[in-house]
């Protein structure tokens, strides 16, 4: 087929429709979101009734796909690297139960935190699991993984993660697809035992899963994305993994490295090949995009003799993305860092949008809690997080999906008056509505916001599964419909907004404020 021109994200999208799957599932999340978007969007997706609507969160999308995959059919769940933390049970326990139809989790990790909490590496989870990893250096090689990943996954009757980072995702580079396949049919498994992980069950599936690993590492060891090139200096071996082999080939363009280079993208990692270098060269410099996963394992707790370099001896930064000026620094090539950006240059951070609801409801609430002082509203993730910044500073916490609501909980347990807790509707519906229960259960004096701006904003005005039901949702959890109350954050509504926010937190109980004004994005869109 003739190439087309995609971004890594929509390269993998592309390759699971070709595999065949018939359901995506997944919950927005930068650097992923783009791969579901892209099957909503794709004709293809719509001609074979491809299942593509977001799901709640990450645990319940891993576990739609783990029901599809169990009917036979493949299935593709996609999440950035803190949704596979909310996806966590089922990811571990579904290497146990093993696949039927050909089951995928994509996994998009951040370095540098472009738009994340934390920069955490999915290989070490998956290793953690017993998962198998592909991790494409390039999006040639995004899409035939992906696509030959549905095969690996029916072979092995295992789920496959297939391990992206930022650049990778949102960077373009001609692809060349391959023959579309057709959808499985709905095929049950023969052992009507697999899925169910009673202790007796498992702890058999568990050895099984134990006994699949030496296979797994055989086929990395011939994989075609694992290869050995050899090179004529020997005194430094390089191992690259994934991306990391494209940034150290762009030091040698045009050119031959003149050591041997091992590139990993099929994990386990290949030991075989990996001591082949161990036992050719001097020492051994290891480029991987994330944890030094690799490099870890390699120097062991000693490493006496010293000999292999990479994030843990300096030889490359321990934090933030990988790139190729950090790799010809490490290599001893000519320093391509170029100019300091000079002072003059100020950075400029992140502002809500001129317009946005969120900013009348942090004047509310802020004019609201004059007579407290500070430190007393906990946040969530979400546009709202810029809450925290100047002009607002409205907000004293960010720490993952939906602890806002259980924050504020353990604050006014402590004795913290009053105890504000601010979260989104997306956010709601993904991750507050259990902590809302626990405030329900005690009757925690609490005061909630839950934001409603209508879509899910922060990753680009997704559907939001609160949409139209946070009201009915907070009183069938069983908040009193007194204290339930909706807010037009709007500057003439400011006084009476004020007055509403003043009322609630006097009150000695649970109560909830929601304010409600379309994303001011969306909005435009629509009227486009």
């Amino acid at each position: 087929m003739a190439k087309q021109l995609l971004l890594g994200d929509e390269a993998i999208a592309q390759a699971a429709l070709d595999a065949g799957i018939s359901g995506v599932y997944a919950y927005p999340g930068t650097p992923s979101t783009e791969i579901t978007e892209y099957i909503q969007q794709s004709k293809q997706a719509e001609e074979g009734n491809v299942h593509r609507c977001w799901s709640a969160n990450e645990k319940t999308a891993m576990e739609a796909a783990i029901g599809m995959s169990y009917a036979g059919k493949r299935a593709l769940a996609c999440m950035k690297h803190v949704g596979l933390n909310v996806a966590a049970d089922p990811f571990m326990n579904s290497a146990i139960t093993g696949a039927n139809g050909g089951l995928v989790y994509l996994v998009a990790d951040d370095p540098s935190m472009h738009s994340s909490q934390d920069e955490q590496d999915s290989r070490v989870f998956a290793k953690f699991a017993f998962i198998p990893v592909f991790e494409p250096s390039n999006q040639q090689e995004a899409y035939d993984m992906t696509y030959e990943a549905f095969d690996f996954s029916e072979k092995h009757r295992i789920p496959v993660m297939v391990r992206i980072t930022t650049r990778l995702a949102h960077s373009r580079a001609g692809v060349e697809r391959k023959p579309i396949r057709k959808q499985n049919e709905i095929k049950l498994c023969e052992n009507k035992k697999q899925f169910i992980l009673l202790p007796g069950n498992a702890r058999v599936f568990y050895r099984e899963l134990l006994a699949k690993q030496p296979l797994l590492e055989a086929d990395a060891v011939t994989s075609k994305y694992n290869k050995y090139i050899d090179g004529e200096d020997k005194s430094l071996g390089i191992i690259a993994s994934g991306i990391a082999y494209n940034y150290l080939m762009e030091n040698y363009v045009g050119k031959k490295c003149p050591h041997p280079v091992l590139k990993i993208s099929q994990f386990p990692i290949p030991t075989e090949l990996v001591a082949k270098m161990a036992n050719e060269c001097a020492s051994i410099l290891v480029a991987e995009d994330g944890y030094p996963m690799i490099e870890e394992q390699l120097r062991g707790l000693l490493n006496k003799d010293g000999n292999v370099r990479g994030r843990l001896d300096g030889s490359l930064p321990r934090d933030g993305e990988l790139n190729p000026n950090f790799l010809a620094t490490a290599l001893g090539l000519e320093d391509t860092f170029g100019m300091p950006v000079p002072e003059i240059v100020t950075p400029r951070p992140p502002a809500l949008c001129v317009g946005c609801s969120h900013i009348d409801s942090y004047k509310a609430l802020n004019e609201a809690m004059e007579q407290y002082g500070p430190g007393k509203v906990f946040a969530d993730i979400g546009c709202y997080t810029l809450g925290a910044l100047p002009p607002y500073n409205a907000i004293y916490s960010t720490v993952d999906m939906g602890a806002s609501i259980t924050m504020a909980k353990g604050a006014s347990d402590a004795g913290l008056r009053p105890a504000v807790g601010v979260i989104g509707d997306s956010t709601f519906t993904h991750s507050g509505i259990t902590s809302l229960l626990d405030c329900v259960v005690e009757n925690t004096p609490v005061t909630i916001l839950i934001l409603d701006n209508l879509t899910t904003g922060m990753t680009g005005g997704q559907d939001s599964h609160a949409t139209g039901r946070i009201a009915q949702i907070c009183e069938g959890l069983g908040i009193d419909k007194a204290h339930i109350r909706e807010i037009t954050p709007l500057p003439k509504q400011h006084e009476v907004n004020v007055q509403i926010i003043k009322e609630e937190l006097a009150y000695d109980g649970l109560s909830v404020i929601i304010p409600i004004r379309e994303c001011i994005q969306t909005l435009r869109r629509k009227k486009k």
